[in-house]
């Protein structure tokens, strides 16, 4: 986890720089991932983020290399089901509606 969390939380520290959580399947061993694999580092990306400057990305067609496009999406989906709507709906689209200006 180090020194990527320490790196994170001092990115996290400047208002302007929202977190894409995009690419991780890739980045674990190829068709063996858990998604439970993934939980420290959500927690480290909600809990220094918020939900206010995260955004879903599934860094897809990449991403099939390592599993179907559902599956990679579930990971973030599935972890996103405890906080409020409000949040979930920051996450899966509005942060980033709001950080690339698309208006519609």
């Amino acid at each position: 986890m180090e020194p990527w969390a320490t790196d994170i939380r001092r990115l996290a520290a400047f208002p302007n720089v929202s977190c894409k959580v995009s690419g991780m399947v890739t980045e674990a061993q190829w068709h063996a991932w858990r998604s439970a694999d993934f939980l420290p580092y959500l927690d480290i990306v909600f809990e220094t983020f918020g939900a206010d400057r995260v955004m879903i990305g599934s860094d897809w067609p990449v991403c099939t290399l390592s599993a179907p496009y559902g599956q990679v999406i579930s990971v973030v989906t599935e972890y996103i089901r405890r906080l409020s709507i409000h949040e979930q709906e920051m996450v899966l689209g509005k942060n980033v509606s709001q950080f690339y200006c698309i208006h519609g």
